[in-house]
């Protein structure tokens, strides 16, 4: 028995280990895109496009993984709930691993065109954000922290309303200069993306709360 419960506790710390893997290749992916859209680096852009299947690969372990150690080795309460909560948490990796790959490309062809310092700014400052909930809410699993979790979900609305105000931004800077529309319309797609991506931490937030708990946290009020 002592035997069973210890290969048990090595499959769980399996695949949270590769969930943590997945997820620092996701925040990899999103920060190496940022930088490749500021510096018009179109090789590293090219390199996240790259590293892209891996990711896709490694998400499908995980799944497998779990779905396979949910059949064989039937975990119920806590230990049922690391096992679903790595397959959503994988999903959840590897979608923001598809919207870095997606800012990745644009960052291809925004450097092609004639942009201006001006129009990165809010950019900048939305992908800095989003990039440090994602960051925030991958150190709370790591740690089973729930507090961490629940303040990531709380401010789920800052990155909303940090793409509202540079989608409205974004609209001046096309008004006012046709020389840039190309541009700013590229940057509206990568804004959305990064909104997406946002919208993925709050998802990995409600995971890990569940996870932890065994409680849904969409049943608290949001502050």
């Amino acid at each position: 028995m002592v035997h069973i419960l210890t290969a048990f506790d090595q499959d769980l710390g399996g695949l949270s280990a590769r969930v943590t893997r997945l997820g620092e290749l996701a925040v990899t992916g999103v920060s190496d895109s940022l930088k490749a859209l500021r510096a018009g680096d179109r090789e590293l852009a090219k390199l996240v496009v790259l590293r892209d299947p891996a990711m896709d690969q490694l998400q499908a372990t995980i799944e497998n993984d779990a779905i396979k150690l949910i059949a064989l080795r039937q975990p119920v309460a806590d230990d049922l709930r690391r096992a679903v909560a790595a397959m959503k948490l994988g999903s959840n990796l590897e979608r923001c691993g598809d919207l870095a790959k997606n800012i990745a490309k644009r960052a291809v062809v925004i450097s092609e065109t004639d942009l201006r310092p001006g129009l990165m700014r809010p950019i900048s400052r939305m992908g800095a954000l989003v990039l440090h909930r994602l960051e925030s809410v991958l150190k709370a699993y790591v740690e089973g922290d729930v507090a961490a979790a629940v303040e990531v979900w709380t401010k789920d609305k800052e990155v909303d309303e940090h793409y509202e105000s540079l989608f409205r931004e974004l609209l001046t800077y096309m008004m006012g200069d046709p020389r840039v529309i190309e541009a700013c319309a590229h940057l509206l797609f990568v804004a959305k993306n990064l909104e997406r991506i946002g919208d993925h931490a709050t998802n990995i937030a409600e995971q890990v709360h569940y996870e932890q708990t065994g409680e849904e946290l969409e049943s608290r009020p949001r502050l």
